[in-house]
């Protein structure tokens, strides 16, 4: 027997019981008379007193982080530490065993606020997860895992695994390919989403379907976004609305938030906001509510203004208030921000002072019209300041969402320890690509608002889709869509992004053929799991709460993972590429 307690609980009322405890070395006091050893476990940490003789000869050789077994007797202490919940005891040393020692020198201090490089941190990961903080958030992770699919069961779904090994098809980022070695020449994808699959399992009859879905898609890492794979809760419903899929998410979402924080968590109704009206308002479809400032249009304001910059521009502007309080070097460093980090030509701003007065910046060109209509039509307030975005419209809205969110982080401005979340609708059909090329917006297997019709007759780029998102503190955290079931309604969709019906029966033939016999009308969504884990866990890498993550150049330092293989094994799955090694490192 290893251990008859955990480290974390032991108490005054184990006061003579002899125990038997396991755990690793966090720290050792070697006051000559005795020996004191911090033993931890992810339970908690107990003292460890040595004071035998032989036992202090034998601990000479323990490091810290080295792994032991100890036997002995639970005392009261003398010096009480109040800091931990096992500190009104320790344990006296009868028996002593180095189970695992560790190296003398480690790569890093454990469970210390020292600043350690990150690539250094994921190289040893299996020592960063002893850290106590990242050690939490895992287990953290599993609890929410846990409650995700006790709730989605609680609602009637049921959990239906789906191939990972899949094809390829066009979901919004690159696919990971997997060579066959039975079939030459052709491949595999791992699944950017159960997205063809669950749909499927709508056609074959199933109600409620979900998974704690693998996702792959080779995209760029961000600090909220995992490269390479990630996790969502995935889920569909046969004969379902959008409504029905909101009050699921209404109801999933805040009960397992609230089961985790306490920190004010927003219920359902969850506030909608149109995917145009968040693009003019917060100037991103991902708008932290925290954040009390909002973009309003100005040019018709400005449109008999002498100002150059402005002329045959959308003029954006944000008004803060109070704002007119701040120094010159802040406006200077917040037009260093526009230009270096939000691509702006430049940042216009004025203060309006309790006097009434307009100072700063481009005060010279606020007309006593141009300031009246302000302070009439745009409620700006004495001691505000006024910053504004002149621009295309697209370019003048991204700018004005990146100067809104700075903002309001240097100014302190975002409500603090809440979760506020909102839908984001109505997101168009199509977009332009950098080609100038019609596209999917959003998902391809979203039900065009309007049916058939509008894509016979509306402009491609005025179609709106029954397409969602749910939006968290600034952070997309679901996204979902009533699906297109009709197989002529999917035919046309994809014919307006230039895909034949050839195309579909190629790349979609099982969805596209089972579309042919009675497919009910469906919708779902799939929240992240990994950003709703962050969310929770309050941290700002979402690489803290995945257990072995990649780095930010998608690289497992770890593993060493992507690395070269053996001509042989490419030579299983018919590929030849140039500067391979063979086993014997030709």
């Amino acid at each position: 027997m290893y251990r008859t307690h955990n480290l974390g609980e032991l108490n005054i009322k184990n006061i003579g019981q002899n125990v038997e405890l396991s755990g690793w070395v966090q720290k050792i006091r070697n006051l000559g008379a005795m020996i004191f050893i911090d033993l931890r476990d992810e339970d908690g940490i107990t003292q460890v007193v040595i004071n035998d003789e032989n036992l202090k000869q034998q601990a000479k050789d323990i490091t810290t982080e080295s792994c032991i077994h100890i036997s002995g007797k639970v005392v009261e202490r003398s010096n009480k530490n109040t800091k931990i919940p096992t500190g009104e005891i320790e344990v006296i040393t009868e028996k002593i065993e180095i189970l695992g020692r560790c190296k003398n020198i480690l790569p890093f201090e454990i469970n210390t606020d020292q600043e350690v490089r990150e690539d250094l941190r994921l190289e040893y990961r299996f020592l960063d997860l002893r850290c106590e903080k990242l050690h939490n958030n895992i287990l953290l992770r599993s609890e929410i895992l846990k409650t995700l699919r006790n709730k989605m069961d609680e609602l009637g779904f049921a959990e239906i695994q789906t191939p990972i090994l899949a094809n390829s098809s066009p979901e919004g980022a690159r696919d990971f390919l997997v060579p066959s070695r039975l079939h030459p020449g052709e491949f595999y994808a791992l699944p950017q989403a159960p997205q063809q699959f669950k749909q499927l399992l709508m056609v074959s009859g199933f109600n409620k379907y979900y998974q704690i879905a693998p996702c792959f898609r080779d995209e760029d890492p961000r600090a909220d976004r995992a490269p390479g794979e990630f996790y969502q809760l995935d889920f569909e419903m046969a004969f379902s609305t959008q409504e029905d899929v909101f009050e699921v998410l209404e109801n999933v979402i805040p009960y397992t938030f609230k089961k985790f924080t306490n920190w004010k968590v927003d219920e359902g109704p969850f506030l909608r906001i149109p995917y145009k009206e968040a693009m003019e308002k917060y100037g991103i479809d991902k708008p932290d509510l925290r954040n009390p400032l909002i973009i309003q249009d100005v040019t018709k304001v400005f449109e008999n203004s002498e100002f150059n910059a402005f002329k045959n521009k959308t003029i954006k502007a944000i008004v803060v208030e109070n704002g007119a309080e701040q120094g010159r070097k802040f406006f200077d460093r917040m037009t260093d921000f526009a230009v270096e980090e939000a691509g702006a030509k430049g940042l216009a701003w004025v203060k309006y002072e309790k006097d009434g007065s307009v100072t700063g910046g481009i005060s010279k060109f606020i007309t006593d019209e141009i300031k009246t209509k302000l302070i009439e039509d745009y409620n700006v307030k004495p001691n505000s300041s006024i910053f504004f975005i002149a621009d295309e419209l697209h370019m003048a809205q991204k700018i004005a969402g990146l100067v809104r969110i700075e903002l309001g982080n240097r100014l302190d401005l975002l409500e603090k320890n809440a979760y506020r979340f909102c839908f984001i609708v109505d997101f168009p059909m199509y977009e332009l690509s950098d080609e100038g090329k019609i596209d999917f917006s959003h998902n391809p297997f979203s039900m065009p608002q309007g049916g058939l019709e509008s894509l016979q007759n509306m402009n491609p780029l005025d179609i709106l889709a029954y397409q969602y998102d749910v939006v968290c503190n600034g952070y997309e955290m679901a996204s979902g869509a009533v699906r297109n079931h009709n197989p002529e309604i999917m035919l046309k969709a994809f014919e307006i992004a230039g895909y034949k019906e050839e195309d579909i029966k190629e790349r979609f033939g099982a969805l596209y053929n089972a579309f042919q016999y009675g497919t009910p009308p469906h919708a779902g969504a799939a929240p992240g799991v990994d950003r709703m884990v962050m969310l929770i866990a309050d941290s700002q890498n979402i690489r803290e709460v995945i257990a072995f993550p990649k780095n930010k150049k998608a690289r497992d330092v770890l593993m060493n993972a992507p690395s070269k293989v053996f001509d042989e094994q490419l030579k299983d799955v018919h590929i030849k590429i140039a500067n391979v090694v063979n086993r014997d490192g030709k």
